[in-house]
C-alpha cells in the first residue's frame, strides 16, 4: 500500500513517514500544498495524510481541486485541535476522516487502515482466500492457521491483490503501489514476486490473466481459482 504525507513541519513529516514504514507502507512525502497537489495527480495513492495548513497552497483547496478533478484517492486531514471550523470544511470538501492534532500516532495509523479498508470494501483487518489470511493490521500471514514467512515486497503485493480480489491488476499498478516515488521500479520484478507466493503458499490464490495482469478469483462455491492463459514466473 502506498501513503502520501503532506505536511509542512519537517520533523511531524518525518516521524509520519516512519510511522507508516514501520506498519508496512510505502511512503512518499512533501511539503507544501503545491508539491503535494501535484503529486496527488500524478501518482496512484491507497491514502493520503494532508495538513490543512500548508505554504504555497492551503490544504483545503488542495483537497477541493482534486475532488473537483475526479481524484478519489481517500484522504486524511490533520487539523489544529482548537479549529472545529476546519474539521467541518475539511469534510464538507470531500475528506474522508480527520485527526486533531496534537495526536497520537497509533490513531493515525488506525485511521489510515480504516480508510484503507473502507475504500477496498473490507469489513476487518484481515483478509480470506481459501486456506490463506492476510491480517494487515499485524503484517501476517497463515495458510491453514500456519504462519508464512513473507519478505515486505512479497507481502505487500499478496496484500494489494487481496484488497483488489476480483480485479485485474496490471504488473504496472502493482509496481505503483508496492515501490515509492524515488525507487528505480522495474515490472519485471513482480514476476518474481508472484513465482515466489506461489511457491510459499499452500494454493494458487494468484490468476494470471494474460497480456492483462493478476488477480485473486474465486468461483462461485469462495474455491480459489486457477491460472488463466498460463503461469508466469
Amino acid at each position: 500500500m502506498r501513503v502520501l504525507v503532506v505536511e509542512d513541519e519537517p520533523t511531524l513529516n518525518a516521524q509520519l513517514k516512519q510511522a507508516l514504514e514501520d506498519d508496512g507502507y510505502v511512503v512518499d512525502t512533501a511539503f507544501d500544498g503545491k508539491e503535494g497537489a501535484f503529486q496527488g495527480e500524478a501518482e496512484p495513492y491507497d491514502c493520503i495524510i494532508l495538513d490543512i495548513g500548508l505554504p504555497q497552497k492551503d490544504g483545503l483547496t488542495v483537497l477541493e481541486d482534486w475532488r473537483a478533478a475526479g481524484n478519489t484517492v481517500p484522504v486524511l486531514i490533520l487539523t489544529a485541535r482548537d479549529r472545529w471550523s476546519d474539521k467541518v470544511k475539511g469534510m464538507d470538501a470531500g475528506a474522508d476522516d480527520y485527526v486533531a492534532k496534537p495526536f497520537q500516532m497509533e490513531e493515525v495509523l488506525a485511521r489510515v487502515r480504516a480508510i484503507v479498508r473502507r475504500a477496498a470494501g473490507l469489513a476487518s483487518n484481515t483478509i480470506t482466500c481459501g486456506p490463506i489470511s492476510l491480517d494487515l493490521k499485524a503484517g501476517r500471514v497463515t495458510d491453514g492457521g500456519m504462519a508464512v514467512k513473507l519478505t515486505a515486497q512479497e507481502f505487500r503485493v499478496l496484500a494489494y491483490l487481496l484488497t483488489q480480489s476480483g480485479k485485474v491488476v496490471s504488473r504496472t499498478e502493482l509496481t505503483e503501489h508496492i515501490y515509492d516515488q524515488d525507487f528505480d521500479r522495474d515490472s519485471n520484478t513482480i514476476e518474481v514476486f508472484v513465482g515466489r507466493l506461489r511457491k510459499k503458499l499452500s494454493q494458487n490464490i494468484i490468476e494470471t490473466v494474460r497480456g492483462m495482469g493478476y488477480r485473486i478469483a474465486q468461483d462461485a462455491d469462495g474455491a480459489t481459482a486457477g491460472t488463466s492463459g498460463g503461469k508466469e514466473a
